[in-house]
């Protein structure tokens, strides 16, 4: 989700604690919504419904568009897959938040981008 509020919240949060980052990173696979280039993590906030979460009990829910969507989530998920990888061969870190924990529990979220961050 491009500049979505949960991004917008969890990026302010990361900024406060003296983390520098890009948005939205075009040159990345994926294009990461936070990139922080000097540690190499690319951190994604993934929307629940779109990226799949819980996917084996949500996709016996749907009931509209049932084809059509089962092969978009499916597909999101294939590709969220392959950009991790690409990603990791080239040195990279991905992190993946959900928006949900994002908006419950900030604090551990900034947290874990923290370690990485401090490890790397």
């Amino acid at each position: 989700m491009k500049g979505g509020k949960t991004e917008t919240m969890l990026a302010k949060a990361l900024w406060q604690r003296g983390i520098r980052y890009r948005r939205n990173f075009k040159d990345l696979p994926g294009s990461p919504d936070i990139a922080i280039t000097k540690t190499k993590i690319a951190v994604f906030v993934d929307g629940e419904f779109w990226h799949g979460k819980d996917w084996l009990q949500r996709k016996k829910r749907l009931k509209r568009n049932r084809e059509y969507w089962i092969e978009k989530i499916e597909e999101n998920i294939r590709r969220d897959k392959r950009d991790d990888k690409e990603l990791r061969d080239i040195g990279w870190q991905p992190l993946h938040f959900w928006e949900k924990d994002i908006i419950k529990n900030l604090d551990y979220c900034v947290e874990l981008v923290l370690y990485y961050d401090k490890y790397r």
